[in-house]
């Protein structure tokens, strides 16, 4: 399949319509001060007023992993960021404590191309962890990247490796900060293989506006209601 024919199946997906090319979506890499300062404010100002009824879905959250699988109850991992800086992203934990380990014993099972990874019953998920990803309750704990300016509530969706691995084209999506929410994770989330969530990531970036953001947000809400593509 040729590169526009699969930006094009993004597309539909996502709602938008196509772009020609990966350069033609270059054109588009605008400095847009005033949309990040705003946009940072945003952030800042949703997470105060959400952090109050977060917390405590935290801690319960937290307490049913513990009393499922006991030991650490968060999940931190190195991310590529902004500009390509590394950071520590934080999850609730999903799975049992030794998850990295058999997913090398794992990885001929693999349903999708690596660095991707899934299993439909993947036998490392707990059972409050299945919970957990269905209803996206494991990421709540980024909000508090979002507080120290490592991420954003919307935008591209961190990678765990480093951008040296990045083929040109997929650089774009490193000019904005990171999400917790943003394009594809709305267009079908793990449904959408590797390639097109990048290629919806550059959509974002091309489109990128406040009321995109609230639009996306919303969509986001939507999406955890009726669970697509989450495992």
């Amino acid at each position: 399949m040729s590169t526009t024919t699969e930006q094009a199946a993004a597309s539909r997906r996502s709602g938008l319509k196509p772009s020609a090319t990966a350069a033609g979506l270059r054109d588009h890499r605008l400095s847009r001060p005033y949309y990040d300062a705003a946009k940072r404010v945003m952030d800042l100002v949703l997470c105060m007023m959400l952090l109050p009824f977060v917390l405590p879905v935290i801690a319960v959250c937290a307490a049913a992993i513990w009393l499922e699988d006991p030991g650490p109850v968060f999940f931190m991992q190195n991310r590529t960021g902004r500009f390509g800086r590394r950071f520590r992203m934080y999850k609730l934990r999903t799975m049992v404590t030794n998850a990295e380990e058999l997913k090398e014993q794992l990885r001929h099972l693999n349903e999708l191309t690596w660095p991707d990874f899934k299993l439909t019953n993947d036998p490392r998920v707990l059972k409050v962890g299945a919970f957990l990803r269905k209803t996206s309750l494991d990421e709540l704990p980024q909000i508090f990247n979002v507080i120290r300016g490592e991420m954003s509530l919307v935008g591209p969706r961190p990678t765990s490796f480093s951008s040296d691995t990045y083929t040109l084209w997929h650089t774009e999506r490193l000019e904005v900060l990171p999400g917790i929410t943003g394009l594809w994770q709305v267009s079908g989330r793990s449904d959408v293989d590797f390639d097109d969530r990048l290629r919806l990531d550059i959509e974002y970036i091309r489109r990128r506006s406040l009321w995109f953001d609230i639009k996306l947000l919303v969509r986001t809400v939507l999406a955890v209601i009726r669970p697509k593509g989450a495992y």
